[in-house]
This record gives structure tokens, sequence and C-alpha cells, in this order.
């Protein structure tokens, strides 16, 4: 009987060079990742989940400042179990997702450290539908009115196609190692919606022009972005919109905690 896949998950838990974030301010904490949300430091919420997921085998962290997430209860102990490793952030998200990426084991589900709404079954859902379309490549992304039915002001910009309006969701799959250079979706965060040159330098001035003017699905959209890095890359829709909502700001922060609060009881989030 053949064994399933196991996928080996990439945390992205890496911080802007040259000032502290906001949000690690105010929590007087030295890195975003560490910034408890719901009273759980949010780079170990995110890793409870990837590790309840049955899909996922190896963790693999990828910060800048180790030391302060290896302390966290569950990180420590995932390590002791030899099932959670380090590496090195770079100076932005593509390089240092090939930090994360030399020696693993393919294929590999990325995910950052503020994704603190992903569920193991939104984990799951991923990694299956990833598989059932045999993407080289791909990115989750929620309906726009799947993100307002979980909070209408959780997410402010979307990605307009024929078929209509999505959020990233920051959860990306790199099939093989061929992928890795379709990890370009990920540089600078991903932020396409507010700098659109972005797309020119990753995809291409016509890809440009087709998400501007919503031409085609979004299928076809990354079919034609497939071309320019022969690989097949996917859209994967997610049916849960909590899952495009990320801590990163004020506002998403006080989303999220109020969506954790009422999702987990007090006794849960210590």
């Amino acid at each position: 009987m053949t064994q399933p896949t196991k996928v080996t998950a990439l945390v992205m838990a890496g911080k802007r060079s040259g000032a502290l974030d906001p949000l690690a301010e105010q929590a007087g904490v030295s890195q975003k990742a560490v910034v408890p949300v719901h009273r759980v430091p949010m780079i170990e919420r995110v890793v409870r989940q990837v590790a309840a997921c049955p899909q996922v085998g190896a963790i693999r962290i990828v910060a800048h400042d180790r030391d302060e997430i290896a302390a966290l209860p569950a990180i420590a102990r995932l390590a002791e179990e030899g099932r959670l490793t380090f590496a090195e952030g770079r100076f932005n998200i593509v390089d240092s997702v090939f930090s994360g990426a030399d020696g693993a084991q393919f294929p590999l589900l990325v995910t950052t450290a503020d994704n603190c709404l992903v569920t193991p079954e939104g984990y799951s859902e991923f990694i299956a539908k990833c598989l059932e379309t045999e993407a080289g490549g791909a990115a989750g992304l929620a309906r726009k009115e799947r993100v307002q039915e979980a909070d209408p002001v959780g997410q402010k910009r979307f990605y307009k196609f024929r078929d209509g309006e999505f959020s990233n969701c920051n959860l990306y799959w790199l099939g093989s190692e061929k992928a890795l250079g379709a990890a370009e979706i990920m540089r600078e965060g991903g932020q396409f919606v507010k700098f659109p040159s972005r797309i020119i330098k990753a995809f291409g001035l016509m890809n440009l022009v087709r998400f501007r003017m919503g031409w085609g699905s979004k299928e076809k959209l990354f079919e034609q972005i497939s071309r320019r890095f022969e690989v097949r890359l996917v859209p994967i829709e997610l049916s849960d919109g909590h899952y495009a909502i990320d801590v990163d700001n004020q506002r998403t922060f006080d989303v999220t905690e109020r969506i954790l609060r009422e999702r987990e009881p007090a006794t849960l989030a210590g």
C-alpha cells in the first residue's frame, strides 16, 4: 500500500530589517512572530496548527532571531522530538524560502507566522487540493464573499478576476525543487494589489495588463504565469474566509484576537 505523501512545512517567521515592528514594540518583544494573540505567541499558535495537520511531517521555522522563538514551549517540544528545525532568515521572503528549502524533502507547504486563523483542517484542505490538481506550485486564495462572512473588516484588498474577487491566504505550495523559481510570487510579501510593479517584475507586463483589466479567470492567469516559470502553477480556492486574515497591523490584530476569543474557550488559550 502506498504511503500518503508527507509534506515539509516552512513557517516564515522573519522580520523586516531596520525597524522594530509596531506590534512587537507594543508587546515588549523583539519580533512580530512572538507577539501574543489571545495569550499565545503567533508563531507558537501557527506551529501548533501545522503540527496537528496529518499530512505534515517535518517543520522548519525560517527566522532571523531563533532564540526567542526556540524557547517557546510548543516549539521546544517539537524540536526535542526531532520534528522541528530552524533555517536562517534572509534579506527577503524569497531568499528565505530558498534557505528553508535547502536540503528539505519536497513537497513544501509555505505558511507565515502571522497566519493565526488557519486551522489544521485548512492546511489539510490546501494540501489535498494541491495534490489533487498535481500542482507544481500553488497559492491559496479565498473568495471575497467568504472573507467578508468571516469578518467584514478582516481584509480590505482583493484581486479581481472575471470569475470573482479573491484574497491571498499566504499559503503556498512548492511541489518540487524545480518550482523554487516560482517563489518569485512571494517576493516582498506578494502585495501585488498595492504594488503593481511587482507583477511586472515577477510575471511580465502582459500579465499585469490581464490582471488589471480583469481579463480571464484566475485559472487563466495562473496558466499564463505557468508558461513563464515552466512549472504548473495552480490557484487553490479555500472554503473558509478566515484563512485570508493575517496579523499585519493593529486593525487585523484586533480582528484576529476577537475571532480567537469567540473560537476558543479561555482555558485553551494558555
